[in-house]
């Protein structure tokens, strides 16, 4: 039987995976939507081949990607994503990174899904009970600022709905989009067990998040004060070190005069400043102790700007950079961190001059109630005109801004909760130097260490209506930091009030919800049923396996995790971290809409698959950013081509599964056996031992998380090894043989090793394995479910060794027909040379090596010595005592082809004489552009080259001609 699409099989394989610079392209379609059905599990197997869910590769002529949903929802229908203690005990477990309930799908996503879904399904086939436990993030901040988005564009402001009301509506936003990441995340294959769905806002996660509120409060870990914080002017709220982003971007440096009280017109000090609108809140000048500039005026005092003459200290300290600006620092500890730092280093008083919107308050004095930035504008032109404005220059600012919103963030005291930290970053680093944890790439346990050795507390109260309430009450009239009650409800703390303080007592909640961080970072242990450590799945999947994320995250989230999985259990919640880095575009630029080069995983899942999108973005190296690019991808499409014509073959060439008896004597073959491997022809014997050599690298590659190594292992062995040799020289047998043991065991082999490669292949392109899976005969279960490749299984290396022998040989026969331009269809003679075992076993396969060289079969000779033509053939060495003589006469026209490269080595000569002459002008090499030189250079090199060449083979056929004569 033919095969349908003859290049499957050419040995040229244009579609190598190659490392192309990723270009810039984006699909202007836009995703189709998809239904992903939430079956009610069964826990019985449904035919696949026979209910209409599987295509053959048969019937159709490509894999079809629109059946990648049909597939999924019969995979979740079966009860496929849930663990099964059948075979195993030893449960995998994965927590999936929430995504925010506002997100929606883009390449980071894309990412980690692709990698926790190939731990997930590996594992799965090895045998483990697998639970990879999908979840949403209620995302306080990013949730409440598209609620009030909506509300805005009514007509309607949050204040004037209420809390109550405004929180209903978040509910009812959630409830209509919040599952749109969810249903994309599906649409990527993610196999993970949605009956267990979990979002940080659901009845049992918030318990645990009130309940680790308060037993951190009960051990003096969680306190209330005002503390500098990043504050947010149009969030309303305190947002964290880590939610803050800094950019370059230019600004102007002010140098301001203040003067010296008591002193002469001329004794005051320039003060250079990004942000002259917090002078206000200055309590002192400060100069270093060894600047000779302005000793003198230590122990003074300097009159403040635009105060109405109020005085503040001049100090010394060796904080000051004598070098920056002109030396001397105005204090400003409400407004800036490290002037906070040294205020209360030093006892200085904190003056605040912000209010919570941005606008200045009433220590500005006339300036209270303007915007910040306009008020600096105002004030620079009165100082101006007051003469106290010295110059004022571009400078490059460090500029902090919202993660969330964009807006820059302004320091400022505020009181708010803290964690303090050291005590539990000290546990989370023991951790790591105890190897209880592992983190990968190991070089990020020292950036774990940095940081925890030298962590901050942290604030976790935020200003937002949406999120965990803080599970604090306040006694109405009482002093809210001395007097307030922490419970785990309001009916537990009016009982607390009443013990204390009277029946008659009346007490408010903090209005002030939990950072977003702080309930994830309960995460791995929140998830299975804890504070409840008895409850089912808590027993049997905590701690889990493996955390999987982007090295981004690695303080927001994983180290925190590790803190309090060891604080509220007593163990580490996971035993390694797996860190992945981030997509970039073609040229390595971080994807940005202000940049245009976003890559939609959609519509590149359209456009490829989403097969094609998880292999390529597989193939990264741990923690290293990957460069994305169509190219890539059109390659990895090719692939999954490749996948399903070398499945077509392999169907269209196994028996009728009606004919019991050819399917009892494939079934027969046991390659597991050693003694059925030596019983092997040679390229059977060569395939099945390089598949079990691979099943072993592929299987430890795994194991370390080597996932880059396992796709491109597969990928090669499959295109090259399988696609372009085996497949070829298993057509020896099953067209031209006479006998039909010989096609039997081609037959066994093709099947034997392509379910092995749709086995190892499986978790990397989950949807083409399994359709091409189902397709093939006597599939008693789901690919999904499918046992592993069984490893350390017996190889030939002598068999290996010789049927590479066999490959040098095809491949010298090939060069030598490309170089003189056989017609493809044309079979020529040919002499094989070599010792005695080398031609016994190259004889045997006589018809492969034919097929696969297109040898005239009638013509091919073997010999322990050359033929008495040789000065008429052409003469290849293939490997040490492997040689063949291939008569030209079979190949050429001798004399037209004397012409022809008569005629093309007269051209040469020309070009090369003129490439000479160039280079032997003084004038050309003196003044020509160095690389414009160099380039001359390298192609009068090359030029030499190929002349050299063709006057040898020119001086050959002539001599051929005259020896004829």
């Amino acid at each position: 039987m033919a095969l349908s699409n003859p290049t499957l099989l050419s040995s040229c394989s244009v579609h190598r995976l190659n490392p192309l610079l990723f270009a810039q392209r984006r699909r202007s379609s836009k995703f189709r939507q998809f239904h992903f059905n939430r079956f009610t599990p069964r826990f019985f197997t449904v035919a696949a081949s026979e209910n209409g869910v599987f295509t053959s590769p048969e019937i159709a002529k490509t894999f079809d990607f629109t059946s990648e949903e049909r597939i999924y929802n019969w995979w979740e229908s079966q009860g496929y994503f849930k663990p099964n203690f059948d075979k195993g005990s030893d449960p995998f477990v994965i927590s999936m990174p929430p995504p925010n309930v506002t997100g929606s799908l883009h390449m980071g996503h894309a990412m980690f899904v692709t990698l926790e879904d190939i731990m997930v399904r590996y594992n799965r086939m090895r045998g483990r009970p697998t639970l990879w436990l999908p979840g949403t993030d209620h995302a306080g901040i990013a949730t409440q600022l598209v609620v009030e988005k909506l509300l805005t564009s009514e007509g309607i402001k949050r204040v004037e709905l209420g809390r109550d009301e405004f929180t209903k509506r978040v509910w009812e936003w959630k409830k209509k989009y919040g599952g749109t990441i969810t249903n994309q995340i599906r649409r990527l294959g993610a196999s993970c067990d949605w009956t267990r769905e979990r979002f940080t806002l659901d009845e049992q996660l918030s318990r645990a998040v009130i309940e680790a509120f308060v037993r951190l409060h009960e051990k003096g870990l969680i306190y209330q004060g005002s503390y500098m914080v990043n504050w947010s002017p149009n969030l309303q709220t305190a947002v964290s070190d880590l939610e803050v982003e800094y950019s370059e971007e230019p600004g102007t440096l002010y140098y301001i005069k203040y003067r010296v009280a008591g002193g002469s017109r001329s004794d005051y000090l320039t003060i250079a400043t990004t942000r002259p609108e917090t002078l206000f809140g200055d309590v002192a000048v400060a100069v270093n102790p060894e600047d000779e500039r302005y000793r003198k005026y230590i122990g003074s005092q300097a009159i403040v700007p635009m105060t109405y003459g109020r005085h503040v200290p001049i100090i010394s300290d060796k904080y000051v950079d004598k070098d920056f600006g002109t030396g001397v620092l105005k204090i400003s500890p409400g407004h800036d961190h490290n002037d906070y730092l040294l205020a209360r280093k030093l006892g200085l008083p904190i003056l605040n001059v912000m209010n919570k919107d941005g606008t200045l308050n009433e220590v500005a004095g006339l300036f209270c109630g303007m915007d910040r930035f306009a008020a600096r504008k105002k004030l620079w032109a009165d100082l101006e005109e007051t003469g106290l404005a010295a110059k004022k220059e571009p400078y490059t600012l460090r500029v902090p801004r919202s993660q969330r919103g964009g807006e820059i963030i302004e320091p400022l005291v505020s009181k708010q909760w803290f964690v303090t930290m050291e005590p539990l970053a000290e546990k989370a680093l023991k951790a790591v130097e105890k190897g209880e944890l592992t983190i990968l790439p190991e070089r990020f346990e020292k950036i774990y260490d940095h940081w925890l050795s030298n962590i901050k507390d942290w604030c976790i109260s935020r200003q937002l209506w949406w999120g965990h309430r803080i599970p604090v009450w306040y006694i109405v009239g009482k002093d809210c930091e001395e007097d307030y009650i922490v419970a785990k409800s309001t009916e537990e703390a009016l009982e607390k009030a009443r013990k204390k303080y009277g029946q008659d007592v009346e007490i408010y909640q903090d209005p002030d919800v939990l950072d977003t961080w702080f309930s994830s970072a309960l995460w791995p242990f929140s998830t299975l049923g804890w504070p409840d450590v008895l409850a089912e799945d808590f027993k049997r999947f905590y701690p889990t396996s493996v955390l999987e994320t982007g090295h981004d995250i690695l303080f927001f989230w994983v180290a925190r995790m590790v803190m309090m999985g060891i604080e509220f259990t007593g163990t580490v919640p996971f035993s390694t971290v797996y860190l992945h880095g981030l997509i970039r575009d073609s040229q390595g630029r971080k994807m940005s809409k202000s940049l245009g080069n976003v890559i939609d995983p959609l519509d590149t899942i359209t456009e490829f698959g989403t097969d094609a999108l998880r292999f390529t973005i597989s193939l990264g190296t741990a923690g290293q950013d990957l460069n994305l690019s169509t190219e890539r991808l059109n390659s990895n499409k090719a692939f999954t081509n490749k996948l399903w014509n070398a499945g077509k073959f392999v169907l269209q060439n196994l028996p009728s599964q009606s004919d019991a008896s050819a399917w009892e004597k494939l079934m027969a073959y046991k390659f597991d056996k050693e003694e059925y491997l030596l019983g092997l022809p040679l390229p059977e014997c060569w395939v099945v031992s390089k598949l079990h050599m691979l099943v072993d690298t592929v299987t430890t590659s795994y194991d370390k998380f080597f996932f880059g190594d396992v796709g491109r292992e597969i990928y090669d062995f499959f295109w090259s090894d399988f696609a372009d040799w085996y497949i070829e020289a298993s057509k020896a047998r099953l067209y031209k043989s006479e006998g039909h043991s010989v096609a039997s065991v081609a037959q066994a082999v093709l099947l034997y090793v392509f379910e092995n490669i749709l086995k190892m292949l499986h978790p990397f392109m989950p949807f083409v394995t399994e359709e091409l899976w189902q397709a093939l005969p006597n599939r008693k279960e789901a690919l999904i479910i499918s046992s592993w490749p069984l490893t350390s299984l017996p190889r030939h290396a002598n068999s290996i060794k010789r049927f590479e022998n066999l490959q040098s040989l095809t491949r010298a026969i090939r060069n030598t027909r490309a170089e003189y331009s056989v017609e493809p269809a044309k079979r020529i003679s040919a002499s094989i040379v070599a010792n005695l075992e080398v031609i016994h076993y190259v004889s045997e396969e006589k018809e492969v090596l034919a097929l696969l060289s297109r040898l005239d079969l009638q013509s091919v000779h073997f010999t322990d010595s050359p033929p008495e033509d040789v000065s008429q053939s052409v003469h290849l060495v293939a490997g040490e005592g492997l040689e063949a003589y291939l008569p030209l006469a079979d190949m050429v026209d001798i004399s037209a082809e004397v012409q022809r490269l008569s005629k093309r080595l007269s051209k040469m000569q020309t070009e090369y004489d003129a490439l000479v002459a160039r280079l032997s002008s003084p004038k050309f090499v003196e003044k020509a552009p160095e690389d414009v030189v160099r380039g001359v250079r390298e192609k009068a090199a090359e030029a030499e080259e190929k002349l050299t060449l063709t006057k040898n083979r020119l001086a050959f056929l002539q001599s051929t001609v005259m020896v004829a004569d």
